[in-house]
């Protein structure tokens, strides 16, 4: 199953609390917005994407456990960009003082800022040219990081700000550079 997009804006425009409000009254689904207001239904996970979720978090974690640097954030995390999207990346990581920085309110419903740094993996039913599109976003909007993983071609996109994208095909490994410093992401076992 794919993504959907549903354009509603000629009936309704969303507040971000509608929007918030829609997402807690529908726990069974994962919701996106575009910055055109567009709602993004997104289908579950097949188990090797859930898998490579979960060994990408605990690699992240890890890391950050022993550093210090920020907060690590799963695909169930909704951040409510500059532009007025709201997005939720597969993983996700902010810097620390950017995380202080918010109230408690704020940290309780979707984050308003973007990530630092985020990982997309692309699932089979993914359109790639969308989720090109969604990392983009995230760049624009003041992420620092983007990688976009394609386990079917073992190949990772890597986006950074005012840079053309970087394309590697079947590294083992990804650095986390000077955004998160000293973090090396083991790909094999998402690749096999």
């Amino acid at each position: 199953m794919t993504a959907l997009t549903l354009n509603i804006n000629s009936i309704i425009k969303l507040t971000k609390e509608q929007f918030y409000q829609l997402c807690e009254e529908n726990p069974d689904l994962k919701l996106e917005r575009n910055t055109q207001g567009e709602l993004i239904i997104m289908p579950p996970t097949g188990g090797e994407t859930g898998r490579s979720n979960v060994n990408l978090i605990l690699q992240v974690a890890s890391w950050n456990e022993q550093n210090q640097l920020g907060e690590v954030f799963d695909s169930s995390t909704g951040f409510t960009l500059p532009s007025g999207a709201d997005r939720s990346p597969d993983v996700s990581w902010v810097e620390k003082s950017r995380w202080d920085a918010l109230t408690k309110e704020q940290k309780e419903r979707f984050i308003p800022l973007c990530p630092d740094f985020v990982i997309e993996i692309l699932s089979p039913n993914d359109s790639l040219k969308k989720t090109q599109q969604k990392i983009q976003e995230y760049i624009e909007n003041g992420c620092s990081l983007g990688w976009l993983l394609n386990r079917k071609k073992q190949e990772v996109e890597i986006y950074r700000p005012g840079k053309d994208v970087e394309v590697l095909n079947s590294p083992q490994s990804l650095s986390g550079e000077d955004i998160l410093p000293g973090l090396i992401v083991n790909l094999q076992k998402i690749w096999g």
